[in-house]
């Protein structure tokens, strides 16, 4: 069995810093805004804002092969993925909207980090079109720190596997099984070298749920591998493709925190 390490974030933060030294850091730079029709963005961390509480972002941060994702008012379609990586390897990127902050950008308005035991529901919802021609995960990306972090990698990441293509699998080995958010899951957990991956994969594609994130985090802390008084950085929504990737889109995505 193949161990697929998952991304760690500081992969992000060392690419930027060579691009630094080397005088290129127009490599990564940043779009911002609101999109209002639709958006196209090529940068490789470029992003923008739907609906005044959600940022996009294309976040290709695993391979130098061009990655486009057009941004509707209600969340996004990868319009170009270029390029293939091993499967048995980190994949060529998230792109993916989010509720909360991720790497000193946060969300319009949101609520994140909030402590989780002051945490009473926080209910989430995707909707997903998927393509025949790629290998790729599309899962929840769910993040808990120890602090009310906005920068850096979080302590525990917490991945919801909806769908997956192709010989790919999550962090580390399966432990058991779990019904949460009334559905049953496979349940892997790992290490990426970077923070702690508790997984979540369905037995069969969904492409969509609606579902409480709190439910997830519970499961997470009675696995020892969170605590109550952690925080609940953001909820991100998005793929993680290792070959093409071009067609698919998150259709819609709403986060809340009560």
């Amino acid at each position: 069995m193949t161990l697929r390490v998952h991304p760690a974030r500081s992969v992000r933060a060392g690419l930027a810093a060579l691009l630094l030294a080397m005088g290129s850091l127009t490599a990564v730079a940043t779009t911002t805004g609101t999109a209002h029709a639709d958006t196209q963005i090529c940068d490789a961390y470029g992003t923008t804002t739907i609906q005044g509480s959600y940022v996009v972002q294309n976040n290709r941060w695993g391979t130098s092969e061009a990655q486009c994702i057009n941004v509707t008012g209600t969340g996004f379609r990868v319009t170009q993925a270029n390029g293939s990586v091993a499967t048995d390897g980190p994949p060529k990127s998230y792109p993916s909207v989010f509720n909360g902050c991720h790497y000193t950008k946060c969300s319009p308005g949101t609520a994140l980090p909030k402590q989780i035991s002051a945490i009473g529901s926080a209910p989430s919802s995707v909707s997903y079109s998927f393509v025949d021609n790629a290998v790729f995960d599309a899962a929840y990306d769910i993040w808990l720190d120890p602090q009310p972090k906005k920068d850096g990698v979080n302590r525990t990441e917490i991945m919801i596997w909806l769908n997956h293509v192709g010989p790919v699998q999550p962090v580390g080995s399966q432990s058991g099984t779990a019904t949460v958010g009334g559905r049953s899951w496979a349940v892997w957990t790992g290490n990426n070298g970077g923070n702690d991956v508790v997984s979540y994969v369905a037995p069969s594609a969904m492409s969509g749920y609606s579902f409480d994130v709190k439910a997830f985090v519970n499961d997470t802390i009675s696995r020892g591998k969170a605590q109550s008084s952690w925080y609940l950085t953001s909820v991100q929504a998005g793929f993680e493709p290792w070959q093409n990737g071009a067609g698919l889109a998150v259709n819609s995505f709403s986060s809340t925190v009560n």
